[in-house]
């Protein structure tokens, strides 16, 4: 817990109910701040003003939204499906794994239930029941002894080139031949984690994402199944860290810069669209991205068939996303009561991915790093952090697209310490099946081959965890890899090939 002077408790702050005023230190706002505690907060019900035009003068309906004649609460058309397999010829071999007596968490939604999972090369091949002499005789068998399977987890803000630093500008600075070997490293670790599904959220270098996911694919290195992303995009007066951004000025600019970018062979972009307390000079309700900006950046790579996400935890930043069609929000923290009702009508396109565990970690775990507990509230941590959980309980009420994923590869989230889906129980109130559904079915969704990855249903990749534990009970299982006892990943074991026996066993 921590505790500013002046202040309630941000734990307290976010389990006050909405009739109890919200209460935060004033003094940590920025001073231009225009951010009004919505009703989700106060339970009162006042006149909310609903935009009627966007940013760039053009007609703007929150209910029935559109951008150039693209229907914003669908998916662009434009969008590619990308290509996640990994070609290991190894897996394309008769091969066949069984799990026994598993309990079967299947991410369809059903209870869990007690069966056997067969695997036959890539590919989960039979799911439940029990198999026969015939389909045993010729598997390799895990023996599950009660344990839960499910399917590998999702991080949906994934940075495999943050470097574990001390600081800001650390990210940058590392040589691009160590700085490969750090990210193949990195990606290694979410899959040691549990991780088979890993969504680029910005690489520090152009084409370190690139080049790892196509080692991965490529069956060259393990790691999860990647969208790779560039450097994030920004003009200069709004880089958060100028080191790691490709800066643009101009609606020239950001489409030459996203051109360069599809050319590469990145999946996703990024814009760099609000402040972030960190600085200490860009506060969280800066917003740093022009309209035009904005619009030309999100026309351009869904033109290339690529996705937009955004750095957006200012409200008008959040609003932009909403108007201009960016697919992926990261943050929400400081958004308003008509921000969110314009994001609940696209909550079947948008997906959001709060990062949690950077700005809490950064209360918590930063001291030994120049941020003591009263320099981080000082900043504004613990007041975004009590602003933006409200705001989080309130999209998961709405059935808004919540997903896992904190910002992680700093010296105080260090790569390995995975723990977002604690934070989505403990603080947003989600039940270990909600926060478990949000990294593995919705999870596929992400990844845009919901049939596939996610769920552990016949067909589907055979990206599987075997868990020394019931997760629906203690989510913290989740947290821990020791807690793993296998990982399967494209139907080869990557850990506990010591648990796999020849001897056929009876049906």
């Amino acid at each position: 817990m921590w505790h500013g002077p002046g202040t309630t408790s941000a734990s307290a702050a976010m389990d006050s109910s909405p009739t109890k005023p919200f209460r935060f230190d004033t003094l940590t706002a920025p001073p231009n701040s225009t951010w009004v505690p919505p009703k989700w907060i106060t339970g009162l019900t006042n006149g909310v003003h609903v935009p009627t035009h966007n940013g760039l003068g053009a007609p703007w309906d929150p209910k029935i939204p559109s951008i150039n004649g693209v229907d914003l609460t669908k998916p662009d058309p434009r969008l590619k499906t990308p290509d996640i397999q990994i070609k290991d010829e190894r897996s394309l071999s008769p091969r066949r794994i069984v799990f026994k007596n598993v309990t079967i968490l299947d991410s369809t939604g059903a209870p869990p239930y007690s069966g056997d999972v067969l695997v036959d090369g890539q590919r989960i091949a039979k799911v439940g029941g029990k198999l026969t002499s015939e389909e045993l005789a010729t598997a390799r068998i895990i023996e599950g002894r009660g344990r839960t399977l499910m399917s590998g987890l999702i991080d949906a803000h994934t940075h495999f080139s943050w470097t574990d630093s001390a600081s800001l500008e650390g990210l940058a600075d590392m040589p691009v031949e160590e700085h490969t070997l750090f990210t193949a490293k990195s990606a290694l670790t979410f899959l040691d984690c549990g991780y088979t599904m890993c969504l680029g959220a910005a690489s520090a270098k152009d084409r370190l994402d690139v080049v790892i996911k196509n080692a991965i694919h490529n069956g060259d290195i393990p790691g999860p199944r990647f969208l790779a992303n560039g450097k994030e995009m920004a003009p200069t007066t709004g880089a958060l860290i100028p080191g790691i951004t490709k800066f643009v000025e101009t609606p020239k600019d950001i489409k030459r810069a996203i051109d360069e970018l599809a050319d590469l062979g990145v999946d996703q972009c990024k814009l760099s669209m609000s402040g972030d307390e960190i600085t200490e000079e860009l506060r969280s309700e800066d917003t740093t991205f022009p309209d035009e900006l904005v619009a030309a950046g999100v026309e351009a790579a869904h033109a290339r068939g690529m996705r937009v996400c955004s750095h957006a935890r200012s409200d008008e930043s959040i609003l932009q996303c909403l108007q201009y069609g960016v697919d992926i929000i990261y943050h929400a923290s400081f958004i308003s009561e008509s921000t969110m009702d314009a994001l609940e009508a696209q909550k079947d396109r948008v997906y959001v991915a709060p990062a949690l565990n950077f700005p809490l970690s950064t209360l918590t775990d930063a001291a030994a790093f120049g941020y003591p507990v009263s320099r981080a509230e000082a900043i504004g941590y613990a007041r975004e952090m009590e602003i933006a959980v409200a705001g989080l309980k309130e999209m998961h009420k709405r059935g808004i697209k919540i997903l896992p994923g904190g910002d992680y590869g700093f010296a105080w989230t260090p790569h390995g310490t995975y723990r977002d889906l604690e934070h989505f129980v403990n603080l947003l109130e989600m039940t270990p099946m909600e926060a478990i559904l949000s990294a593995t079915a919705l999870g596929g969704e992400l990844m845009l081959h919901p049939h596939e990855l996610g769920k552990v249903v016949p067909g589907a990749y055979a990206d599987l965890i075997l868990v020394n534990g019931d997760p629906l009970q203690d989510i913290t299982l989740l947290s821990h890899k020791e807690n793993l006892d296998v990982i399967l990943m494209n139907g080869r074991v990557h850990k506990g090939e010591c648990e796999l026996s020849d001897r056929a066993a009876q049906a």
